[in-house]
């Protein structure tokens, strides 16, 4: 099993949330970090680490990104890390069930992505990338995360459920690339 960094400049973490129960917010973390310990014989016994900076969401509105990074939602100044670490990997037909237990607010809860393996490619400068992608959905309040208003209309100014759209790049650690050349 090879070890394999996450390329945080290919890697996007992309999440949307009903505001006022009518529109989407999108949003993303700019700043990830991580491991991952492929299998490529057997993807079910690859794990990994994604490590996330809190104060780099980004909805691209600066007002709402500072609220975001508030103790209202993840309290960013004490609790610096959102954090997604593999606890088991099921295969589905050509896809895959990915278990991770996150951690957000120093709580952490089980969560469970549809992802999809790319593959293992070769890059322009020799090294080897490997490509996933992971779709899921959380209710934020698990976490802690139950800043809200009533809106006048009835319901809610923001939706409970967030869609997690990630796609990760990461590139063979230095090891194997010098185990690559020298073969």
């Amino acid at each position: 099993m090879n070890i394999w960094k996450i390329d945080p400049a290919h890697t996007d973490i992309a999440f949307s949330a009903k505001h006022m129960m009518v529109t989407t917010v999108r949003g993303k973390f700019d700043q990830v970090e991580g491991e991952l310990q492929l299998d490529e014989q057997n993807p079910t016994n690859s794990r990994g680490e994604i490590r996330v900076v809190a104060t780099s969401v980004s909805t691209g509105f600066e007002q709402r990104d500072q609220h975001l990074r508030s103790a209202d939602f993840f309290d960013a100044a004490n609790h610096p890390w959102i954090v997604a670490k593999v606890t088991g990997i099921e295969q589905k037909g050509d896809r895959y069930l990915v278990h991770t237990d996150v951690t957000i607010r120093g709580v952490t809860r089980p969560v469970t992505f549809e992802a999809e393996f790319l593959g293992v490619v070769k890059g322009m400068q020799g090294g080897r990338h490997a490509g996933l992608h992971l779709e899921g959905k959380v209710n934020r309040e698990d976490w802690g995360l139950t800043w809200n208003m009533g809106l006048e209309a009835g319901g809610w100014l923001v939706g409970k459920e967030i869609k997690l759209d990630i796609d990760i790049a990461a590139d063979a650690a230095a090891e194997e690339q010098s185990r690559a050349g020298a073969a």
